[in-house]
C-alpha cells in the first residue's frame, strides 16, 4: 500500500501564508490525480484543490485566487501554497491520491495536518 505523508501545517495569523506538502511512498506505483481536502469541526470533508497528472487544476470557489496546487511527478509529491489565509480556512487538511499499483487503482489518504488561522 502507498503511504501519503503530509507536512507544513501549523498556526498562522489571518493574512499569512503556509505551504503544505504531501509525499507518496511505496513500491512500484504511480499516481493519477492528487489533491487536498479539508475538514473543519462539525463540517463535512470538502475538496480544496485537485491536480491531474498532466497539471490541470481545480479549486473550490472559496480558495480560488488564494491557494495554488502543484505537483512534482518525479517525487510523487503534491503541494498546496496557501496565501491570504482566513480564520475560516482553519481545518485539518488531508492529502489524497489516485494510486495505480499492481494493476489496481485505489484512493490513498494521508493522516491529515492541522491548519489554524487566528484572527
Amino acid at each position: 500500500q502507498v503511504q501519503l505523508v503530509e507536512s507544513g501545517g501549523g498556526l498562522v495569523q489571518s493574512g499569512g501564508s503556509l505551504r503544505l506538502s504531501c509525499a507518496a511512498s511505496g513500491s512500484t506505483f504511480s499516481t493519477n490525480a492528487m489533491g487536498w481536502y479539508r475538514q473543519a469541526p462539525g463540517k463535512q470533508r470538502e475538496l480544496v484543490a485537485r491536480i491531474s497528472r498532466g497539471g490541470s487544476t481545480e479549486y473550490a470557489g472559496s480558495v480560488k485566487g488564494r491557494f495554488t496546487i502543484s505537483r512534482d511527478n518525479a517525487k510523487n509529491t503534491v503541494y498546496l501554497q496557501m496565501s491570504s489565509l482566513k480564520p475560516e480556512d482553519t481545518a485539518i487538511y488531508y492529502c489524497n491520491a489516485g494510486v495505480v499499483q499492481n494493476l489496481g487503482v485505489y484512493d490513498a489518504w494521508g493522516q491529515g495536518t492541522q491548519v489554524t488561522v487566528s484572527s
